[in-house]
C-alpha cells in the first residue's frame, strides 16, 4: 500500500482521504535539522510506538512497540545516537516519547535519516497524533486518533510513504 501526503494538508491511502497536519515549513527536498519541514521523498514505515497507560496495543501489520516513561528520541547532530530511539536521562539533545499531552499515544517511525544517519539532514520524523485545529508540527506529519487508527490498521510493512511537494 502506498500513503501520499500533500503540501496542501491532505493524506490519501486506499479509498481514504483525509487531513493532516505538516510542520510550518513544508515538506522540502533539502531537510535540515530544527528547520520545521518534513522531507520530500519515498520512505518505509518503521515500527508503531504507543502509550500502554493510555491505549489498548494497536492493531496493525507493522512491528509495535510500548513506549516506556524513559524513551526519548536523539535530535542532536552531533551525537552519536543521532536520529535513534534513546533511553532517559540521556546527555544529548533529545525529544521524550513520554509526553504530558497525547500527540505520541501512537506514533509511527518514519525510515528516514536513519540506514545510516547523516547529521544535521533531520531526525524524529514521526506519523503521530494532530493537535487542536491541526495546528503545525516540527516537521512530522499528524493526523486525528480515528484516522491514525485506520491509517495504520492498513500498513504493512511493504506500505511506502510519499512526501509529495
Amino acid at each position: 500500500m502506498d500513503i501520499h501526503v500533500y503540501p496542501s494538508g491532505m493524506i490519501t491511502w486506499s479509498d481514504h482521504r483525509v487531513r493532516c497536519a505538516l510542520g510550518r515549513g513544508g515538506i522540502v527536498d533539502n531537510k535540515r535539522e530544527g528547520d520545521g519541514a518534513a522531507p520530500r521523498g519515498v520512505f518505509p514505515l518503521r515500527q508503531v510506538m504507543y502509550r500502554p497507560d493510555r491505549l489498548e496495543k494497536p492493531r496493525t501489520a507493522l512491528p509495535v512497540r510500548a513506549i516506556g516513561a524513559k524513551d526519548g528520541w536523539c535530535d542532536d547532530p552531533e551525537s552519536p545516537l543521532y536520529n535513534t530511539l534513546v533511553s532517559l536521562p540521556c546527555e544529548a539533545a533529545h525529544e521524550i516519547l513520554w509526553r504530558q499531552d497525547d500527540a505520541y499515544d501512537i506514533l509511527v517511525v518514519v525510515g528516514y535519516n536513519d540506514n545510516p544517519p547523516v547529521r544535521g539532514r533531520g531526525s524524529a520524523i514521526f506519523i503521530h497524533i494532530a493537535g487542536t485545529g491541526y495546528k503545525n508540527t516540527e516537521g512530522c506529519i499528524a493526523l486525528n486518533m480515528d484516522d491514525l487508527e485506520m491509517l495504520i490498521g492498513d500498513c504493512d510493512d511493504q506500505t511506502r510513504l510519499f512526501m509529495e511537494s
